[in-house]
């Protein structure tokens, strides 16, 4: 009876005018809660991204790219998210159903679940693996978490030829949230969309089903934030997956484009009631729906937090400072810091070096030195950047005894129309050099001056090629006597 009244329900829904609609993409993943009961959708496509580069993530968990050229990791797919709203048991059972209502079933769901508190980036680019994860068949039309209610079938660890359709139960805490991809691979031969439903399960959700999941998710319908790059194809929100369901007269979209509190912007949304909107790179903000329902009850329903969609670009570079600590035992190493114009997530190399997230870099050589940026996002790599280290002596000891007897600015002849003042610290000017000057010797007008802190600054043209040249924030050096 559970399968018939599935199928009739499916088939009622297909016949309305609004339904619930599928995300095939990570980055829009539907949020989800267990209050409902049965959730139904269809799959129709691997969605506008590539959420798992087929050039590059052979392998997500048990799901597989294949050997054949064109395939992918994904085909007909669904992507859901929900927050645990209290801890314990939470599974789920993914029911195949017959396209149109009636009929033979086709369709073998795969799925594959990531979390705790991952996001669509990591999970694209394989950082985040599921912890969850199967793709078996067997004689039922059930796969999921828990255990199989078609023939009662304990959920195992994933082993290939077990037959096992069903994982581990999911030990959750409140607040954690998890990603689910619902995908079929193999059995998608004519390309009709391919119907489903799904229904959350586990002690939790036995205890409370309007608690187990945090269904304050479903209010934000719009989605989580997502991270886009620049170029990407068109992002489309969706009205439709909100609390009122089919009772829509019209949907009102705005945008704060800073994120700053401040609407900028009314847009017009596209298909019926307005109830989706284009978002197309680079036009990154915060947007809102707000939903006027045809009863009245409620009169309206709004994603009051609206959804902020960022576009990042191939990272550029603002400048290279050096920084006053100098921790090196060689004084004429330097320290630097690295400034991207942007506010991405940036890992940083240098000279061939491994790559690392913090923008500091310590015991870097005067000279030319190779620096590489990349977005953590994915949005692209800089081409090596050569940038010059104009270093100077930490301290000098003008006795005479020719070792550190003179001090000056280390690389100063590559630079174009070089001049470094001199100062005492009181901002007394007590020398000027220049490219052919040997050094300063530790005199003023002919006077040994004591040991002390001095302080410089040095002025330059700019480079005809553009040559980024490292600043320094505070300049100091120590003559010892």
């Amino acid at each position: 009876m559970r399968t018939l009244f599935f199928a009739i329900c499916a088939l009622f829904l297909a016949t309305s005018e609004i339904q619930a609609q599928n995300s095939p993409d990570c980055r829009t993943a539907i949020p989800v809660c267990a209050d409902q009961g049965p959730l139904f959708f269809e799959a129709d496509g691997s969605g506008d991204i590539d959420d798992f580069d087929p050039d590059i993530i052979r392998r997500s968990g048990c799901l597989e790219k294949g050997s054949v050229a064109s395939a992918n990791i994904e085909n007909n797919t669904s992507w859901f998210v929900f927050r645990a709203g209290t801890g314990g048991q939470v599974g789920f059972d993914i029911e195949a159903l017959p396209v149109g209502g009636s009929g033979t079933v086709t369709a073998e769901w795969d799925f594959a679940v990531y979390g705790p508190d991952v996001d669509c980036a990591d999970i694209s680019n394989g950082t985040a693996e599921p912890i969850r994860c199967n793709y078996e068949v067997n004689d039922t039309n059930f796969t999921g978490i828990g255990v199989n209610p078609e023939n009662g079938q304990q959920g195992a660890p994933f082993l290939i030829g077990s037959q096992n359709t069903y994982d581990e139960w999911l030990d959750v805490q409140p607040g954690e949230i998890y990603y689910i991809l619902i995908n079929n691979f193999n059995t998608n031969f004519d390309g009709d969309p391919e119907p489903y439903s799904i229904v959350f399960t586990g002690t939790s959700v036995e205890d409370d089903q309007n608690t187990a999941l945090d269904c304050t998710l479903r209010d934000e319908f719009l989605g989580l934030d997502i991270i886009a790059c620049e170029g990407d194809p068109d992002i489309t929100l969706s009205a439709l997956n909100s609390p009122a369901g089919a009772d829509i007269a019209n949907v009102a979209w705005t945008v704060d484009y800073e994120d700053d509190g401040v609407i900028d912007d009314a847009l017009t949304g596209t298909g019926p009631f307005g109830a989706e909107l284009i978002v197309a790179s680079p036009n990154s903000g915060r947007y809102f729906a707000e939903i006027t329902t045809i009863t009245g009850t409620p009169p309206t329903v709004a994603d009051v937090g609206g959804i902020l969609i960022t576009f990042y670009g191939i990272p550029v570079l603002d400048r290279v400072e050096i920084l006053d600590t100098n921790l090196s035992e060689d004084p004429d190493m330097n320290n630097i810091e690295i400034f991207v114009d942007g506010d991405g997530d940036y890992e940083y190399a240098i000279n061939g070096g491994e790559f690392q997230d913090d923008p500091v870099f310590r015991d870097i050589p005067p000279g030319l030195n190779t620096l590489i940026i990349n977005d953590k996002n994915g949005c692209g790599t800089t081409e090596p950047l050569e940038f010059l280290v104009v270093g100077y002596p930490k301290f000098f000891t003008p006795n005479g005894d020719g070792i550190h007897d003179a001090w000056n600015v280390l690389g100063i002849e590559t630079l174009n129309d070089p001049s470094v003042f001199i100062f005492d610290r009181y901002g007394k000017l007590l020398k000027q050099l220049n490219a052919a000057t040997i050094g300063w010797d530790g005199t003023f007008n002919g006077r040994p001056m004591p040991s002390s802190d001095y302080w410089f600054r040095f002025e330059y043209s700019e480079d005809e090629e553009g040559l980024v040249v490292a600043k320094t924030r505070k300049t100091h050096f120590t003559l010892k006597r």
